[in-house]
């Protein structure tokens, strides 16, 4: 069976694993530093806008 699974599916799910898992270890805790956030902030806009790069189409006259 093949995966359909398309690139911005994937980046999601990566997305939503990264939230679910810090999630658990904010709960275990009564405070998070701004660092902590921003870290966790930016490692989702990563993940995120590198599935958006996937979906862009290759410029005109592009060489592979």
């Amino acid at each position: 069976m093949t995966d359909t699974t398309s690139p911005s599916t994937l980046a999601v799910d990566e997305a939503l694993e990264l939230i679910d898992r810090s999630l658990r270890q904010v709960l275990s805790r009564e405070l998070m530093s701004a660092s902590e956030v921003a870290d966790l902030l930016l490692d989702l806009r990563v993940l995120l806008t590198t599935a958006d790069a996937d979906l862009l189409p290759e410029p005109v006259g592009a060489i592979s």
